[in-house]
């Protein structure tokens, strides 16, 4: 019998599909978990702030955003990314996260982005690719993430 044992990438980011079941907005089950020295440090899923309504029990916060081509959309704002959530979670509890890995299940927004290079997160692995990445991923190339 076989036993095909999956690389460290593909652990942790099995572990980010378990940790995205915990998110509290349907338009965006997402999650990531921060690793270093092959340890997780923190976790992350979209969820509201602490103590405050989830989408999931009292609906989405709308707002319209209207792009620079012309097109609008509307965006839930009511809760907090998986990026941010795993960032706090290590401020919270004096953890840093210098040198690490951020396994993400989507490819992080740009805020998310700046905010993981100065959280001195070194490398980011994503499941699936953000429609709107470019700027996420001139950002991180630039800051040699």
């Amino acid at each position: 019998m076989s036993n095909s044992r999956p690389d460290w990438d593909e652990y942790f980011l099995g572990i980010v599909q378990e940790v995205a079941k915990r998110a509290t907005c349907d338009r965006g089950r997402s999650a990531c978990v921060v690793v270093k020295d092959k340890r997780i440090l923190t976790t992350g899923y979209v969820g509201s702030p602490a103590g405050l309504p989830h989408c999931d029990d009292v609906g989405h916060q709308f707002k319209r955003v209207t792009h620079e081509d012309g097109t609008v959309s509307n965006h839930c704002v009511r809760t907090v990314h998986a990026e941010q959530n795993a960032i706090c979670q290590a401020a919270k509890f004096g953890i840093s996260l210098d040198g690490a890995t951020m396994y993400c299940t989507m490819e992080p927004c740009y805020t998310c982005a700046k905010m993981i290079i100065n959280a001195g997160i070194k490398r980011v692995v994503c499941l699936h690719r953000y429609h709107a990445g470019k700027d996420t991923e001139e950002v991180l190339k630039q800051a040699g993430v």
